[in-house]
């Protein structure tokens, strides 16, 4: 019975998410009254303070608590990374890209496009494009498709902007001679 209870607020604070935020809210602390170390309920509650409080430290306390309690919990990972990519915690973000990508069961698709994003951030255009290669032979649906070509794009073109200023400043010093 506590099951049908907790999975039952559990559905309703994950359908009521993004867009009914006092019923997520409400729903989450049902859920989490009858089991406070469930891994969906930290994990969205973690997206909660992410997405919408802009509260990084707030949401990777909530995702390390999910993870503490099962490092397998793949609904996670995808979120966790995500936040601290914004919160510009790059090599934590890269250790735990590393070790998802170790586990059995992870959509490998999702978490290699999170270190192209985490390349791109660092500004290794050309790194970011390798690990996009390795992105499509682990993509398994058309819908990753578009968002990989867009990614391509975004890339060539911020590659290139990078090369432009190289050859003004390379050109700029030989002006200066």
């Amino acid at each position: 019975m506590k099951t049908d209870k907790l999975d039952k607020f559990l559905f309703q604070a994950m359908d009521a998410y993004p867009s009914y935020l006092e019923e997520t809210v409400e729903s989450l602390g049902y859920a989490l009254s009858y089991d406070a170390k469930n891994t969906m309920a930290l994990c969205l509650l973690g997206r909660l303070h992410a997405e919408q409080l802009y509260d990084y430290e707030g949401a990777k306390t909530y995702f390390e608590q999910a993870l503490a309690e099962n490092l397998h919990a793949l609904e996670v990972y995808p979120y966790f990374i995500d936040t601290l990519l914004q919160n510009e915690d790059f090599d934590q973000a890269e250790k735990l890209i590393d070790f998802a990508l170790t586990i059995k069961g992870c959509n490998k698709a999702e978490i290699l496009l999170k270190k192209v994003s985490l390349l791109e951030r660092k500004r290794a255009f050309t790194a970011a494009k390798e690990v996009l290669k390795e992105v499509k032979f682990n993509a398994y649906n058309s819908d990753l498709h578009y968002y990989i070509s867009d990614t391509e794009k975004r890339l060539k073109e911020k590659i290139e902007l990078s090369e432009g200023k190289k050859e003004k400043k390379a050109k700029a010093k030989k002006k200066k001679k």
